[in-house]
């Protein structure tokens, strides 16, 4: 039913409103039971509902309910089809509603400015058209679920280094015609009910505390009417942050909200008709999706449904792109004896990318298993790792066991950061991974120690690797002797622990299989921080003729597939990349197969750009991104022919690190990133810099042909409040089914304020059967010519300069305010298949008159 919020609101306390702006705890909004307000449960994320609990990464008490992991952002990009990424987000709608969840924690509309972004894989695109087209119809599929999206981060969250506390330097017109622009069309097209700030600042103001941002853009101009909510553990100033807007502070228990705003109210530092404001804003929220009206105690499920799974196969094979195609695929697998499945992704398939996004997915088909199960009984299937690619070693989890002689092992929780105290309380752990967020006991202070506990029994003897890592202070005893010490001394800063923990040093031990070892970690969060934690990692040194065991497969297969790429260890929230090379010696491995073997089908699994200095020898490349679950099935789909290769590029691949145009202003440098290529982000700069790449924005191969037809306008002249349409004929002059993304690019001839050469402003996806025509529609408006143009009222409007000082600037008629700008003139409208300029079929010139 409806509720009379704003009657709602007028009978709350002071307390119990400002109790609504801050989290209960991790993933929960605070109820007020006197009047009926119920909890409200939140969860990640962009590839998958978790539910309210902690990612699998955490280890924390119990076991989270497993979920459908669909492909990651970066891959809903390279679909291109906003009407499948709608059902995936309507897929995942239903997942967070069995999950007991009314609020989803997505989607992530930071654009891909650099390949070296962490969370590359998170978000869409480069370009903030298609990232925005996506994203609305993500945000529709979800919230017609009951689900009220949060679109994040807003804004300028492009970097993990040093993320909580950079300032993202960006000119506003840079921020208008990029950066903003997804949020812009998540709110205005997708309707989303909640947008979440960023941990970073924005030209000096922290995301939750920034009016402009919050109420001059969001709100005002935007007209946004859902809630704001904050990045877990952002900061923010109360009383700032309650003038800008700001809603809810996550996690409780309340930081600075809450209580705090409380306070503030009681002391006349803010006024209560803004708590008021910011409660009514968000029970509207929950109440239009009917949260206020949930039953209390709602229990997460775990539902794997036949539809989820299909759909997310189809996702999987819809963003798989096609680099490289001289004729070796799709293999016939019907004439082979022998298949060689070789690589470090090939039997440990990345389906998803580190940090929040993390779950415990129903299933996940590695690309091994997948040719194994549909052709192992009539093919012999070789494999061999070739490198290996790790670089966090993992957790131990089997032959481990408390002195109790339990799986797992028992930690011993000391108040105080000494660990000289009582022993407060024991708690059991399956893994040696702990994640903390607060105490890990209410009995405990901020600062608190641990000692675990444990027995380990190696299963191989020989050499073993032996790493600490931890975010606080550890140190880790074997047998009584301090092999790894990062108590008593400095361990130097690492990407462990999303980015807040130290490297992991490695040691090598010989181990006896069969022989107990006793296990002893020593930590202590001597500084009080909310996130802390400590993981020993442990495995069998590996072998050192994993590449000549590859070659050898490859050399004697009739087909080879090489599976190579990144997993959630190297792109992951809380760091960023160093480099574009593949991890672990790779390219060497590939170089290698490719001399034995010339038509081995090089499969690249990974979430965003990778360097291929082998593409001018491949035959064969394809991208699969982080895929999801089915990734496996879906990667074997395409490679044989069953499925179309449907994805399309929605970053540009350079030929070097070097030539991408944040090079040199990314990452953050003390505690700032500067946007220094300002609008010549991504394929604008290759392209108005005329630099070849490796591969185009919107680039991709398929298994048929498609002939471009002459488009036909509505008109040849464009006058401002009207529209364009260009119909475009598409044929498929191949033999089988298959998909084209017919993209149109708008190219000012003369702008009066300097821009990119081209800029994406529409496109259109279709599939045809062979010999079939279509007509594809592209639709144009007043926001695909115009720019934004950021004025100059100080100078025009100082009388302390002399009229000769401006006299030289030409006539505009423009006024000297900041504004979206449509300038008269000829365009050019570029419709073609990629950016590049030799994938453009026809161009087309267009003026535009003023408005009438």
């Amino acid at each position: 039913m409806t509720r009379d919020i704003s009657k709602l609101v007028a009978e709350m306390t002071l307390a119990e409103k400002a109790s609504l702006t801050a989290g209960a705890d991790l993933w929960s909004t605070a109820a007020v039971e006197r009047l009926g307000i119920p909890s409200v449960f939140v969860t990640d994320g962009p590839n998958g509902a978790r539910g309210p609990s902690l990612p699998e990464f955490v280890g924390g008490e119990g076991e989270s309910p497993k979920a459908v992991c669909v492909p990651c952002g970066s891959a809903l990009g390279a679909t291109w089809d906003p009407e499948l990424v709608g059902r995936v987000g309507a897929l995942l709608g239903d997942e967070a509603r069995t999950k007991a969840c009314r609020v989803l924690l997505a989607p992530t509309v930071n654009l891909h400015r650099s390949p070296l972004w962490g969370r590359n894989f998170e978000g869409y695109s480069e370009d903030p058209l298609l990232t925005g087209v996506v994203a609305a119809a993500f945000i529709r599929g979800a919230q017609s679920q009951g689900v009220a999206t949060t679109v994040k981060h807003f804004a300028g969250n492009e970097s993990e280094t040093e993320r909580m506390t950079a300032d993202s330097v960006i000119d506003e017109r840079t921020l208008r015609e990029l950066y903003l622009v997804p949020f812009e069309m998540a709110v205005r097209d997708g309707g989303a009910l909640g947008v979440m700030t960023g941990y970073n600042r924005l030209n000096g103001s922290w995301g939750a505390d920034n009016e402009w941002l919050l109420k001059s853009v969001l709100r005002d101009e935007w007209g946004f009417d859902g809630f704001v909510i904050s990045d877990w553990y952002a900061f923010g100033d109360t009383a700032s942050a309650a003038s800008a807007g700001m809603d809810l502070a996550m996690p409780g228990p309340d930081r600075w909200y809450g209580s705090f705003l409380q306070a503030e109210v009681e002391r006349g530092e803010v006024d209560e008709s803004l708590v008021d404001a910011t409660v009514t804003r968000l029970l509207t929220v929950l109440d239009r999706v009917g949260a206020l009206d949930d039953p209390p105690g709602q229990v997460p499920g775990s539902i794997e449904r036949p539809e989820h799974r299909a759909l997310a196969r189809e996702a999987a094979t819809a963003a798989t792109v096609l680099l490289v195609n001289d004729g070796v695929l799709p293999l016939d697998v019907g004439g082979l004896r022998t298949l060689a499945v070789i690589g470090p992704n090939a039997a440990d398939t990345a389906i998803m990318g580190g940090g929040s996004a993390q779950l415990s997915a129903h299933r996940a088909t590695s690309v091994l298993d997948a040719f194994t199960e549909r052709f192992g009984d009539r093919v012999e299937i070789l494999h061999e790792r070739g490198v290996d690619t790790t670089r966090h070693l993992p957790a131990i989890a089997e032959g481990l066991v408390t002195r109790a002689g339990e799986p797992g092992w028992e930690l011993e929780l000391i108040d105080g950061p000494d660990l000289a105290g009582e022993v407060i309380e024991r708690k059991h752990r399956d893994d040696t991974e702990l994640w903390f967020f607060g105490p890990p006991s209410p009995a405990l202070g901020a600062t608190f120690s641990i000692r675990a506990l444990g027995t380990f029994t190696p299963s191989v003897s020989g050499a073993w690797q032996v790493s600490l890592s931890h975010a606080g202070r550890a140190r880790l005893l074997l047998d009584g002797d301090v092999v790894l010490d990062g108590l008593s001394r400095e361990v130097p800063p690492g990407p462990t622990f999303l980015g807040q923990g130290s490297d992991e040093p490695i040691v090598t031990v010989e181990f006896e299989a069969g022989r107990k070892v006793e296990l002893v970690v020593e930590f202590a969060n001597v500084s009080g921080r909310m996130l802390s934690g400590v993981k020993v990692g442990a495995r069998p040194a590996p072998p050192t003729d994993l590449i000549e065991r590859a070659v050898a497969a490859a050399a004697r297969a009739d087909a080879v597939v090489v599976v190579v790429g990144t997993n959630k260890e190297w792109e992951a929230e809380g760091h960023d990349r160093e480099t574009m090379n593949l991890p672990g010696g790779q390219d060497e491995l590939i170089e290698r197969v490719l001399e034995v073997h010339p038509d081995a089908v090089v499969v690249v699994n990974a979430g965003a750009p990778v360097a291929m200095p082998w593409t001018d020898r491949a035959r064969a490349v394809v991208f699969g991104w982080f895929g999801g679950q089915e990734m496996g099935d879906a990667v074997v789909d395409v490679l044989v022919g069953d499925a179309e290769p449907a994805g399309r590029l929605p970053m540009t691949f350079p030929v070097l690190l070097e030539h991408n145009p944040s090079y040199g202003n990314f990452p953050a440098e003390n505690g700032e990133t500067v946007y220094g290529e300002g609008l010549l982000m991504g394929y604008r700069w290759y392209d108005t810099r005329s630099i070849n790449t490796m591969f185009p924005f919107g680039s991709g191969g398929s298994y048929t042909q498609f002939e471009i037809g002459e488009p036909a306008l509505s008109s040849r002249t464009f006058v401002p409040g009207s529209g364009l349409t260009v119909e475009a004929p598409v044929t498929n002059i191949g033999d089988r089914r298959g998909c084209e993304v017919v993209q149109c690019y708008v190219a000012p001839i003369a702008p009066r304020l300097m821009r990119p050469f081209k800029e994406l402003k529409a496109f259109a996806k279709i599939w045809l059967d062979p010999g079939e025509t279509a007509t594809v529609t592209l639709d144009l408006d007043d926001r695909s010519f115009a720019y934004w143009d950021p004025g100059d009222p100080d100078a025009l409007a100082d009388p302390a300069i002399d009229t000769w000082m401006t006299a030289s600037r030409p006539p505009t008629g423009l006024p000297p305010t900041p504004g979206w700008v449509i300038d008269p003139g000829r365009y050019e409208l570029h419709i073609g298949r990629s950016s590049a300029r030799a994938n453009i079929v026809h161009v087309i010139e267009i003026e535009i008159w003023s408005e009438v």
